[in-house]
């Protein structure tokens, strides 16, 4: 379920919402209107390199637009926080960056402006991250990039063990199996009682067939069954429930784990092990023929609703910015992430060769808000709880679900 304090944030933000549509952003008053010189920003990225690597991208969208900005970044867990003080303050940004869960929410409220006021052009985006920022029929944001999971393995040592990258659970289970030795695991992943838990689990669950609109459906326990499998066999630590996506990672450059499962953010913490012989393959399916259906991760920009119109018109040019070709394969070159744009796909994995499997991945890949929208968290908290009872062998995993659900 969600917390009590995002309930109470969320509450407070649409409240607040009308307050901030009489307001202002920095210069310019409700109907402000005339040139349009600045924008303020918002944002997430504060520590470099990505704080670096987007600041270029916006010093480019500034440029072309002839405008200067005003940028502040925040820490991710504080964004929402700040978004509800500069809109009982009114001062809202021109132009928001969130996390893509967090838009529909957000759009609810009515605290951003739908970008087909502005015309726009929405097209040619791979649908899940669409999917991610519409609400009620519309489009409130653009991501230049996503990032989505994938399954790394240790080239060395599966070709030592005579072991092909898995395709199928099957396969998985059976590599791990054949790839656990003395203190090191076949597989690793993250079972943690957090949304990391429930970001790891999503591939498995919806390549199965699994819907987060029923938690208690069979196919939605036997892809907890296959971690259960994993863990009670022996080839994946009892420790994944306390691991975080990092602490995967640390244990797949030590060589404790000879795969993993993990996303193209951690690449350059892998480039730092020269000696580490690494490939990635997509999410293994249950059964051969089905779609590997994983999650999309990245950041939406968005225009929030100032009142200065002059000034969301604006902020909706430099979305649009953002979210352009060169935008995109510069960031996703750079950042190890993946343009949204489908029709880029081929360019950009010609220069980025280790990031094919993640862009073939993103072809298919859903929004986690594609479905439940606003009601997400509650679905999310749903099966991080459910990971842990099952791994920790206190209920079975179809009890597992039926017990987080009723809690």
């Amino acid at each position: 379920m969600k917390t009590p304090r995002r309930i109470a944030s969320l509450t407070a933000l649409a409240a607040l919402a009308p307050l901030a549509l009489a307001g202002c952003s920095s210069g310019g008053g409700a109907g402000g209107g005339g040139d349009v010189d600045s924008l303020s920003i918002v944002d997430y990225y504060n520590n470099d390199p990505d704080k670096s690597l987007v600041q270029a991208a916006l010093d480019r969208c500034a440029a072309d637009l002839g405008v200067s900005i005003n940028r502040e970044t925040v820490p991710g867990k504080d964004l929402i926080q700040k978004v509800l003080q500069r809109a009982s303050s009114k001062t809202l940004p021109d132009v928001l960056m969130l996390d893509n869960p967090d838009v529909q929410e957000i759009a609810a409220t009515g605290g951003l402006s739908p970008l087909s006021t502005y015309n726009v052009d929405t097209s040619g985006f791979a649908d899940g991250i669409l999917e991610a920022a519409t609400y009620e029929g519309e489009v409130y944001g653009l991501a230049p990039t996503v990032n989505t999971l994938g399954i790394y393995y240790n080239k060395d040592l599966l070709q030592a063990a005579g072991v092909q990258p898995p395709t199928t659970w099957e396969e998985l289970k059976a590599a791990a199996a054949k790839l656990t030795e003395g203190d090191r695991y076949g597989v690793a992943f993250s079972g943690i009682a957090t949304y990391e838990g429930s970001w790891q689990f999503l591939p498995f669950m919806w390549s199965n067939g699994g819907d987060e609109t029923d938690l208690t459906s069979p196919k939605v326990s036997q892809a907890l069954s296959l971690w259960q499998d994993l863990v009670t066999g022996g080839s994946a630590s009892a420790s994944v429930i306390n691991w975080s996506q990092a602490d995967v990672k640390d244990q797949f450059v030590a060589g404790k784990a000879a795969m993993m499962v993990n996303g193209p953010w951690q690449i350059p913490a892998l480039r730092k092990s020269p000696d580490l012989a690494w490939d990635s393959v997509k999410i293994p399916v249950r059964e051969a023929g089905q779609e590997s259906v994983a999650p999309l991760g990245g950041e939406v920009w968005t225009v929030p609703e100032t009142g200065n119109k002059a000034k969301q018109a604006k902020a909706a040019e430099f979305v649009e910015c953002i979210s352009s070709d060169e935008n995109q394969l510069a960031l996703a070159e750079a950042r190890f992430t993946v343009p949204t744009r489908t029709a880029l796909a081929g360019e950009y994995v010609s220069r980025v060769p280790e990031m094919a499997s993640f862009t073939e991945q993103v072809a298919t890949a859903r929004s986690r808000t594609g479905k439940l929208g606003e009601a997400w968290p509650e679905a999310a908290t749903v099966i991080y709880d459910a990971i842990q009872l099952a791994l920790t062998g206190k209920a079975s995993p179809a009890d597992a679900f039926k017990q987080a659900s009723a809690g």
